[in-house]
């Protein structure tokens, strides 16, 4: 099996949904498998996930629309399909798990819940501020003394939804290589936001992060690990943890001779040292801290914004593929991807954008290409929008 760009073998099925599915299919889609997007005929192009997808308006209330998706599971090839709704949804609809591994029985079947499924909130609605709040990951976010703060939905919807379900397909591609058969993947944003804090969960009972919310030395309580605001109102990040990284950061802030390198690990002095640092780092713009840091290891690097790195060639703004594969590279995501071959980067030219804009794929837009490259079907043929809610069979001839 190979997802790479160079062998787009991966045939993938996913419902039109919110944020999670969509990333999914979108990293799937990134390593060259050919996703075809279900819509509904009302869908609007909203979709900001869409890129290297195409896309069919099917009919789901008609019994030829659901026959239509049947016949893409059992004899259009499909090897993933991706179900983003509440539980039940798929079901009711006869394109539940059982019917449609019984159709063909290697299909992988990724389904993202974001409440867990056997949970006490599995039949409520919910955001991802809702399921990393219960997962225990949002107690640990935010300032000392301050409200619990959510990283935007890059937490629950990104990370421990669409990215844990990638990895599940992933996973389940693989074991199809040695079982030939298929298999239900579950992933929910509760479980896979609570699994990426591991690390900061097993610290509470250890010194590192035993105590309240921000006053640990990752969460903002430690004064060389945080955020300094800048003379020109921006921000530098300190990570100086290591003894040895710490002297150099003392060093640049020229602090030397003071006792700071012997007496950083007394708790009680940390707000004093807290506040110097906020006044040396006000004292220089953000460019000059990085002319005093740059290429030193006292873990000081600026934070930069996605503005500026969008438009200043010397920072590392061009997005690339989140992962490098030598052999099957990913598709490419910014239009100055480089020299032929760099793999880095990706292969293929690039998306519109650069990464920075949404790819808005229009409802129906590539998807008779696909069901012609799937199963040789032709519009008209096979399938047809005959009342304008979206495709179905055009008669039995189809039908599996």
């Amino acid at each position: 099996m190979s997802l790479g760009y160079t062998a787009a073998c991966i045939k993938v099925l996913e419902f039109a949904g919110l944020a999670p599915g969509p990333f999914a299919g979108m990293m799937l889609a990134d390593a060259g498998a050919t996703v075809l997007r279900v819509n509904r005929h009302n869908d609007p192009p909203q979709d900001m996930l869409a890129r290297h997808k195409a896309s069919v308006a099917v009919d789901l209330k008609d019994p030829s629309g659901i026959a239509l998706l049947k016949a893409l599971v059992a004899r259009g090839g499909v090897d993933v399909l991706i179900d983003p709704f509440r539980p039940g949804v798929l079901e009711r609809l006869g394109l539940g798990p059982e019917p449609l591994l019984q159709l063909n029985p290697r299909l992988v079947y990724g389904r993202i819940t974001g409440y867990r499924r056997d949970g006490k909130y599995a039949s409520m609605a919910g955001h991802d501020i809702n399921y990393i709040g219960v997962s225990g990951a949002l107690s640990m976010l935010g300032a000392a003394g301050e409200r619990p703060q959510p990283p935007i939905n890059i937490l629950g919807d990104f990370a421990g939804g669409g990215a844990t379900l990638f990895q599940g397909i992933l996973l389940a591609l693989l074991a199809r290589q040695t079982t030939g058969r298929g298999q239900v993947v579950e992933a929910n944003m509760v479980d896979g936001s609570s699994y990426l804090a591991s690390f900061p969960r097993m610290s509470k009972v250890t010194p590192m992060g035993n105590k309240p919310r921000g006053e640990n030395v990752l969460d903002g309580g430690c004064p060389w690990y945080g955020c300094y605001a800048t003379r020109d109102g921006r921000w530098v990040t300190v990570g100086a943890l290591e003894p040895q990284f710490f002297a150099q950061l003392i060093r640049g802030l020229g602090m030397e001779g003071q006792g700071w390198e012997d007496d950083r690990g007394d708790e009680d002095r940390w707000p004093e040292l807290a506040r110097i640092f906020t006044d040396k780092f006000k004292a220089k713009t953000r460019a000059e801290w990085e002319d005093v840091f740059d290429g030193t290891d006292a873990c000081v690097a600026p934070v930069l914004e996605y503005e500026e790195l969008q438009t200043d060639p010397a920072r590392e703004g061009d997005q690339r593929p989140a992962v490098t594969l030598r052999d099957t590279p990913w598709k490419a995501v910014h239009q100055e991807r480089g020299k032929v071959g760099d793999e880095d980067r990706g292969q293929g030219e690039g998306v519109e954008g650069g990464g920075y804009f949404p790819t808005l794929l229009d409802v129906g837009e590539g998807g008779d290409e696909v069901l012609g490259s799937w199963l040789g079907w032709k519009r008209g043929q096979h399938y047809e929008d005959k009342n304008g809610r979206g495709l179905a069979l055009v008669n039995d001839k189809a039908k599996i």
